[in-house]
């Protein structure tokens, strides 16, 4: 069984969503993480994940939207954060790599999401686009929720190290399959398997042979199975490991026996 710890059900096109959903319970993928990239998103992922069965949703400010994390904003964030359902802030951080939203607003964006996750006990979510150093200072400095995750890991084996001196997990998504992303592959090769879990980041990032398309979480297993490869261990090896890890990242439940 896979857990898909990070994807978009709402950025999918018209009914795509529910549809992606049948495929993914149909790959073994027993639990979706879908988050929220705006105030308008994130409220839209606690619909789903609310009416879903083995959907979750997080909810947050996404670095180049920043602009929007106002007080009236984020008030209306931390209400839907409440939900049972919802079992992470953000996605949260901060991107030097598109022009987006000032630094500033980033950084108090940010460290507004990083106080929400500590008071509300739930994962925090982070997305760090060429921005390592800085991330990983303000997480130092607002001491960061013990259940932290690094979303689509782009760092080196430094930022693993850091990261696992910390506790923080590190989540890989498609591109980690992708035949130019040799430092991806490294730094997954350099992550304890105990801090390690897998995405789609979907609809982005498809894996290999998926590349170039939409991406979805029914997909998982691909990088999965490259996680295992990287590892020495069979996919079946490296999803219990992923899948046992993703239940403590986001605390959620064992799944029902039949």
């Amino acid at each position: 069984m896979y857990i898909d710890t990070h994807c978009h059900l709402e950025l999918m096109d018209g009914s795509g969503s529910h549809e992606a959903i049948v495929r993914a319970r149909e790959a073994g993928v027993e639990a979706i993480v879908t988050v929220g990239i705006d105030l308008a998103s994130s409220a839209e992922a606690v619909q789903t994940a609310t009416y879903t069965e083995g959907v979750y949703a997080a909810v947050g400010i996404h670095p180049n939207n920043a602009i929007e994390a106002t007080e009236h904003v984020l008030r209306h964030l931390a209400g839907l954060a409440g939900h049972p359902k919802v079992v992470g802030i953000g996605e949260t951080g901060l991107d030097w790599f598109r022009e987006g939203a000032p630094p500033v607003r980033q950084e108090d964006s940010f460290r507004d999401h990083i106080r929400l996750a500590k008071e509300l006990d739930k994962a925090l979510i982070i997305h760090d686009r060429d921005a390592h150093d800085d991330v990983v200072a303000i997480l130092l400095d607002e001491r960061a929720p013990e259940r932290t995750v690094f979303h689509c890991f782009s760092g080196d084996t430094t930022l693993v190290q850091t990261c696992a001196a910390n506790g923080w997990f590190m989540s890989f998504a498609g591109n980690v399959t992708f035949r130019n992303a040799p430092q991806i592959r490294e730094a997954a090769i350099a992550v304890p398997l105990e801090l390690l879990v897998a995405e789609t980041d979907s609809p982005f990032l498809s894996p290999h042979p998926h590349r170039g398309r939409p991406n979805e979480p029914s997909r998982v297993p691909l990088t999965v199975a490259q996680l295992g490869e990287l590892h020495d261990m069979s996919a079946e090896q490296m999803a219990l490991t992923t899948t046992a890890n993703a239940r403590r990242l986001f605390a959620l439940p064992e799944p029902e026996q039949p």
